[in-house]
């Protein structure tokens, strides 16, 4: 029997890469505490249960100065590349567009400043995030070990759960093999022990920062759907969810109308 597919009348023409049915594959399964690669039953489940809505998550990049984050978003956003280094004055961000699940998603990806003198601008703006991505350069190993930094000081923000975290290393392209196999054995230690999924992209050719981003997008939406789950316009009823109805108080009559001596 052919599974009934929720069809949302807010659908919004995507680009193919946009399209999102099945959670995208990490970089390394061996370097990712999120294992799953498939969308949670009850999220599919959910989505016949919602009204036609458009969904959103929020993403911080955060990291050392120069060490690629604009031009990482740059290349996802905009497929370009500037090599000339600009300085990111507090926070720029940009709002990406998907379909997942034939339901429309909003990524909101906050790009944030990597010096001293604009963090306590860019930490104002951490709150409510679904995702973390640190990013470090690969020809600079001492950004590598500033990340274990960038996250305490994001951690000041988190609520209860923890967001997605991402160790990200950029740049691989200037990265000769040897090289790189050293720099990243160290980037999966420090990732690992961050509890945190490791990837490696260059922004100057493109490479992973396509599956970077979906792979963001696929996960941050299903958390998002799952935080409608665990309010109250939801219960689980055996094997099913169904939609509460909200309580409709009945006023009381005055007394003095409805009584006669």
């Amino acid at each position: 029997m052919s599974k009934t597919r929720y069809i949302n009348k807010n659908i919004i023409e995507c680009p193919a890469d946009r399209v999102i049915d099945n959670i995208p594959s990490p970089f390394l399964t061996r370097c990712s505490p999120y294992v799953t690669q498939t969308f949670n039953s009850k999220v599919d489940m959910l989505l016949n249960n919602i009204a036609d809505c458009t969904m959103m998550s929020k993403i911080i990049v955060i990291g050392d100065v120069s060490v690629g984050k604009t031009c990482l978003v740059n290349r996802f956003c905009k497929k370009i590349f500037d090599g000339n280094y600009k300085a990111t004055i507090g926070v720029d961000f940009e709002v990406e567009n998907f379909l997942i699940l034939n339901v429309p998603f909003s990524l909101q990806i906050w790009d944030t400043a990597g010096q001293e003198r604009f963090k306590s601008i860019a930490q104002s703006y951490y709150r409510g995030a679904s995702a973390v991505v640190i990013v470090f350069d690969l020809t600079k190993p001492e950004s590598l070990h500033n990340c274990h930094t960038w996250l305490m000081e994001a951690s000041q923000t988190f609520s209860a759960k923890t967001p997605y975290l991402f160790v990200v290393g950029t740049k691989r392209d200037l990265v000769k093999t040897y090289a790189y196999m050293n720099i990243e054995e160290c980037a999966i230690r420090v990732a690992t022990k961050l509890n945190a999924e490791y990837w490696s992209i260059s922004s100057k050719t493109g490479k992973n920062v396509d599956n970077l981003f979906r792979r963001l997008a696929a996960l941050t939406f299903q958390e998002c759907v799952k935080r409608e789950l665990e309010g109250k316009r939801f219960k689980e009823i055996g094997n099913d969810i169904v939609a509460l109805q909200p309580k409709t108080t009945q006023k009381r009559g005055n007394c003095a109308t409805k009584c006669k001596n």
